[in-house]
């Protein structure tokens, strides 16, 4: 259960940073340790965890989280009510668990949005703890971003509001509040909030019930079928959820499918691949669509990051069964191909036309990188701190940032979030952006020593924002910085 002792775990004990980074790199990207014990084995905490199958695999079926119904629309604005609270849900089949959620969902209901249409979220607090709720990838006014301290007090409620002024993307909402954040997703705070736009019918794109978010994530769990959480507990969370369930399956049609994948972790990376090696078309990025469909084979989702691919699930005969792999978990999904279907959707050779880049008016840079001796996750050597604002940016300008990994010696794997704006990838280590990067995007991988270069337009809005790594403990444990946007 969430507690001030774990909020206060933030600040790690040389010793365990030590624990920390010798096997940081391998956990982060996925990768299990050769230390991590079998089911059952007692862990040192009151508690064993579930590490190895815990129930017969594709048993049951893959659920899509429901759509939000507004209570009410007036002109261009959509009201909504949403109340988070603690709830008994059922993940381990025959188990029951408590989890934190919006509504009582896991993962919460889906909002699904229209571009510039004005979406009002109440908010009511009925935990034992502060929460503030992030939009990761909208354009948000400061005061509805969910700054890290800007808190939603137990018992109370407040208006969030989403003017949605962006392009169509798949995005997702979860819990912010500094110390705690990372707790209360991995105990269950993020769903998805899908920005549509009309203009892109025309595309053709498969839509409806051939449209299917799909949020992965790992856990641990007790024999008692309860959570298990621990800051940086990398090696123990070796149970895969899907939408929520592990390894389950969903029945398919043999056509086209849109599937928008949101890696929800707090530090696994998953590299992915469908069937044996069968190649699919990714049409979108954390931003939306890319300029046109890209092949591929594979594709890797850091914590936070987004990819949306198109599945011809004609391709395989009715009756097939159709895994999705990740590189070390293995098999996480299985899609049953069990009927016809007819198909008018298409995948167009254009998709959409990404943003010009702006000239830059200034440059700056970042480095991440975690201090052994002190255990702390830091932003060009400091640890966040609400009082300090790192950077004062003027609106509506452009910037360059060039962010580093500068964690070599331990090989820990970082990612890079800023709120409010999405940049382009201008290079990877001096080279140019592979095609999957080369749209929109929020959230950038940064890999051991690796560099990136980035450039954003800050704006509209003015207030105090933050970036950060979003390998969630990470950043609860204070590898995040905060920005100033200025008139």
């Amino acid at each position: 259960m969430v507690s001030r002792r774990n909020v206060m775990k933030a600040g790690a004990t040389a010793g365990a940073a030590a624990l920390v980074t010798t096997t940081a790199a391998a956990a982060a990207r996925g990768s299990t340790p050769s230390a991590t014990p079998a089911h059952g084995t007692h862990t040192g905490h009151g508690k064993t965890a579930h590490v190895a199958a815990v129930a017969a695999p594709f048993a049951v079926r893959m659920p899509i989280p429901p759509v939000q119904k507004p209570i009410a629309s007036v002109a261009n604005t959509d009201f909504y009510v949403v109340s988070t609270r603690k709830a008994q849900v059922e993940i381990l089949p025959g188990t029951r668990t408590e989890v934190l959620t919006y509504d009582g969902l896991f993962p919460g209901p889906t909002f699904r949005v229209k571009t510039g249409r004005l979406a009002v979220i109440a908010h009511s607090n009925h935990l034992d703890m502060p929460t503030a709720v992030h939009v990761h990838g909208g354009h948000t006014p400061s005061s509805s971003d969910g700054f890290p301290t800007d808190v939603l007090d137990p018992g109370k409620s407040r208006i969030y509001s989403y003017p949605n002024k962006q392009r169509a993307a798949t995005l997702w909402y979860h819990d912010h509040a500094h110390h705690m954040e990372a707790e209360h997703v991995f105990r269950g705070l993020a769903g998805f909030f899908l920005i549509d736009d009309p203009a892109q019918a025309e595309l053709r794109l498969p839509t409806g019930n051939y449209d299917i978010p799909i949020m992965l994530r790992d856990a641990r769990f007790a024999d008692d079928a309860s959570l298990i959480f621990e800051h940086d507990d990398f090696q123990f969370r070796n149970t895969i959820l899907v939408n929520g369930k592990p390894q389950p399956y969903f029945p398919v049609a043999a056509r086209k499918y849109r599937l928008r994948f949101v890696n929800a972790s707090n530090l696994r990376t998953f590299t992915l691949r469908l069937g044996n090696d069968a190649e699919v078309a990714q049409i979108a990025s954390d931003g939306g669509l890319l300029a046109g469909p890209t092949p591929i084979r594979s594709w890797s989702l850091t914590p936070g990051e987004r990819v949306e691919i198109v599945v011809d699930f004609g391709a395989f005969p009715v009756g097939s069964q159709v895994f999705l792999d990740d590189a070390v978990a293995g098999p996480v999904l299985r899609f049953d191909v069990n009927r016809a279907a007819a198909d008018t959707s298409r995948v167009p050779d254009r998709l959409s036309t990404i943003p010009a880049l702006p000239a830059a008016t200034k440059e700056r840079a970042f480095t991440l990188n975690f201090n052994p001796s002190t255990g702390q996750f830091l932003i060009n050597g400091q640890q966040f701190d609400a009082e300090r604002v790192d950077t004062e940016i003027k609106r509506n300008t452009t910037e360059v940032w060039t962010v580093t990994n500068g964690d070599t010696l331990f090989g820990i794997p970082h990612n890079f979030h800023p709120h409010l704006v999405q940049f382009r990838v201008l290079a990877r280590n001096g080279q140019p952006p592979a095609p999957g990067e080369a749209g929109v995007k929020d959230t950038i991988s940064v890999g051991p020593g690796e560099t990136v270069r980035l450039q954003a337009t800050f704006g509209p809005y003015l207030g105090r924002y933050v970036y950060h790594c979003h390998m969630i403990d990470h950043s609860a444990s204070g590898m995040m910085a905060q920005m100033k946007i200025v008139p």
